[in-house]
């Protein structure tokens, strides 16, 4: 038993309840227990377990005695019959349990759309230095993995389907006809959850030597990649992404990159090589420079030292964040065109289905753009952008915000792609299986272009870092020379 353990981290002393005018439920109760303690209260109806329960949580107030907490911990009850906001899908009301985390998301996106509108020196430092603080808060909660946390605990619990709405589960026959077309929709995705247990299991027992040669494998497979028969890659894939114009010698160059802002120097003396049928995995703080590589790879940026260039078959595919959507458009409308069917590559498929591939259900399809979350918008600017045809893609963070089946699904149309592409994520699972290279922005304006993937880069940074690897600390630049 841990010093943790041996903590009382609650009691009761002397609790008693009563009711009017004397109904006296509950008498004299002492009640200490350590942080761990698993206890079943056990009674007649109406013997008070109920009030019991609700005066430890602190629901009810009304009692003799005293009651105490130790610091840092909080109580969670789940009531017989809980009054649930009829309102709200069962999504919604799972996610009030992680209110305080759901806010620091919030807070974070509305702190990184701001940082794509026109901003002051001064007002994007505030901003930024805003941002690495709730990234920080984020990340000692976990907070990053919420969403995959609710569909592992709602999936657990055989909840409804997360969109169902509160008031149709009512045990009765709506709620039967609700489960039976859960069931039905489970059947239909076995064969997938199969195959991604099946995948997830590979990977596990692959040793890390084989993963490295699983990375490796894919650079020298290029030529191989682009000459699948596309067809049935499409049929096989649920994210299938169709190869662009066959990449030369040359993909992306860059010699000696430096850039600034204001009097921040984001990083300096930057040199790398793509090479063809390459990802990879661009990793680091927000407010690092991940973005500004890629907007410097499209030419929206310019450096202010060294050189960048692409080679003469390069066509980038690139989510732009700061691309306007229509607003008063559909979902599907935005992403299929308004069109029945979508063309990928030379394979022409049902625009519905598609955009039902980026966990766009049915309603969700015709939701207008202006209605979406940030994290919603992210899928809507990801199914345009793979459609493109293009052989070298941008991908700015877009694990945000996806089920863990929809990113089982890009994981595996990556692999496939017969291209070259670079990935910003925090998910470091994600880039630990698909990524041959890791760039990382380690602070203090340095950038390291590494061959492996990110286990194996976590590895050299600790063998190079030693203890200081460990320390937590915010994004460090170098000061600009003047």
């Amino acid at each position: 038993m841990s010093l943790s353990d041996k903590q009382i981290i609650f009691s009761l002393i002397g609790v008693g309840r009563v009711y009017p005018p004397k109904k006296q439920v509950l008498k004299d109760i002492y009640l200490s227990f350590y942080y761990g303690a698993k206890i079943g209260v056990l009674g007649l109806n109406g013997a008070g377990k109920s009030t019991l329960l609700r005066i430890i949580a602190g629901v009810d107030k009304d009692y003799l005695g005293e009651v105490t907490f130790s610091k840092g911990y909080t109580v969670g009850l789940l009531e017989q019959e809980p009054q649930l906001d009829k309102g709200k899908t069962v999504k919604e009301i799972v996610e009030e349990g992680r209110r305080d985390v759901i806010n620091l998301l919030h807070e974070y996106e509305a702190v990184s759309n701001r940082l794509g509108e026109e901003l002051s020196p001064d007002e994007m430092e505030k901003l930024l230095d805003k941002q690495s603080r709730l990234q920080e808060q984020i990340e000692a909660v976990n907070g990053w993995e919420l969403e995959h946390q609710l569909e592992i605990a709602m999936d657990a619990l055989r909840c409804p389907p997360p969109d169902t709405k509160v008031d149709v589960l009512s045990g009765g026959s709506s709620w039967l006809e609700q489960k039976r077309a859960r069931l039905s929709k489970e059947e239909k995705v076995d064969a997938k959850r199969r195959q991604t247990l099946e995948r997830e299991l590979e990977w596990i027992r692959m040793s890390p030597k084989g993963r490295h040669a699983k990375g490796k494998a894919r650079i020298t497979r290029y030529e191989q990649l682009l000459g699948e028969q596309q067809e049935k890659l499409a049929e096989d894939l649920e994210i299938y992404i169709p190869p662009g114009p066959r990449l030369g010698d040359v993909v992306v160059e860059a010699k000696h990159l430096s850039k600034s802002y204001g009097d921040k120097l984001l990083f300096e003396n930057l040199s790398f090589n793509l090479p063809r049928g390459g990802i990879v995995g661009v990793i680091g703080p927000n407010g690092a420079g991940k973005t500004t590589l890629f907007k410097l790879i499209v030419g929206k940026e310019k450096p202010d030292a060294g050189s960048i260039r692409g080679g003469e078959t390069v066509k980038i595919g690139y989510v732009d964040q700061d691309r306007a959507l229509d607003s008063n458009k559909t979902v599907w409308e935005v992403i299929a065109d308004g069109k029945d069917t979508v063309i990928l590559g030379k394979l022409e498929v049902n625009s519905r289905a598609y955009v039902g591939r980026f966990n766009f259900s049915g309603p969700d399809q015709q939701k207008k753009v202006k209605d979406l979350s940030g994290g919603e918008r992210n899928r809507v600017h990801l199914a345009r952008m793979l459609k493109e045809g293009a052989n070298l893609m941008l991908l700015d963070e877009p694990t945000n915000d996806l089920d863990v089946n929809t990113l089982r699904a890009l994981e595996e149309g990556l692999e496939r792609f017969g291209g070259c592409c670079m990935v910003s994520s925090h998910d470091r699972w994600f880039l630990d299986r698909i990524a041959t290279h890791i760039l990382a922005f380690e602070g203090d304006s340095k950038v390291v272009w590494f061959e492996g993937n990110y286990s194996e880069y976590e590895a050299d940074r600790r063998k190079r870092l030693g203890k200081e690897a460990d320390r937590p600390h915010r994004i460090r630049y170098k000061k600009l020379a003047r």
